[in-house]
């Protein structure tokens, strides 16, 4: 779980991975997440070499590490995981909605206003993802992401401002986690370190603090011109 990009394309996510044996992404209208092999060191060269200029792609682990060679940092967000040790579900008084390829417009306008992670117009294809409507309008949503080995991460929690403390949030992270239990899967997730309203929630639920994940996007540079 150090790792959950790269074991997440090497298992449950492998059907959308693109690469090599060791370094491994998807394409860049699903996520920009970028997975390289533990202990591999010259992962983000053969990315480099891999990848097309201009290309963006994050990275995440629970180190600090300096960025490589041949790419832009754009932003460093400081992150921690969290997984289901104690649930504590609740009567479910909302019924979330199953959300489609019709629904990714609004999908894509919520996450870009809530800024819960990078959403793409694909990122639907990691499947699961419902929503809570108001008059036609999606204001709330959660989907899953990353299927590593025998964990499901649950990922996109977003509500719009204007319909904050209604307890979406909790009834759609409850479905989620209900349905990766009842694949005998545990659940996961993933939290900006400075989200206390989250965290206190989740916590709440029964998950609990695993550890850091700091989340680095960067930007591919142009290709390296070779010497004499």
């Amino acid at each position: 779980m150090n790792n959950p990009v790269y074991h997440a394309l090497a298992s449950g996510d492998r059907h959308l991975a693109q690469g090599t044996e060791k370094v491994k992404f998807f394409d860049a209208a699903v996520s920009p997440f970028v997975g390289i092999a533990d202990d591999y060191h010259n992962g983000f060269d053969e990315l480099f070499a891999l990848l097309p200029e201009g290309r963006a792609v994050l990275s995440a682990t629970p180190l600090h590490t300096r960025t490589p060679r041949g790419w832009q940092l754009l932003q460093k967000a400081q992150g921690l995981q969290m997984i289901l040790e104690d649930w504590k579900p609740a009567p479910a008084s909302i019924q979330p909605i199953a959300l489609q390829e019709k629904d990714v417009e609004q999908m894509m306008e919520l996450a870009a206003l809530t800024k819960p992670g990078p959403f793409g117009p694909r990122t639907i294809a990691f499947g699961h993802y419902f929503g809570i409507f108001e008059n036609g309008r999606l204001v709330a949503m959660t989907g899953q992401r990353l299927h590593v080995q025998s964990f499901t991460e649950i990922s996109a929690v977003c509500t719009h401002p204007d319909y904050l403390g209604k307890g979406y949030a909790f009834a759609l992270v409850q479905h989620e986690a209900n349905l990766i239990l009842q694949r005998e899967q545990t659940p996961f997730l993933h939290v900006r370190k400075d989200n206390e309203r989250a965290i206190a929630l989740y916590q709440r639920m029964g998950f609990r603090v695993r550890g850091p994940m700091n989340f680095y996007f960067m930007k591919r540079r142009k290709r390296r011109r070779a010497t004499v």
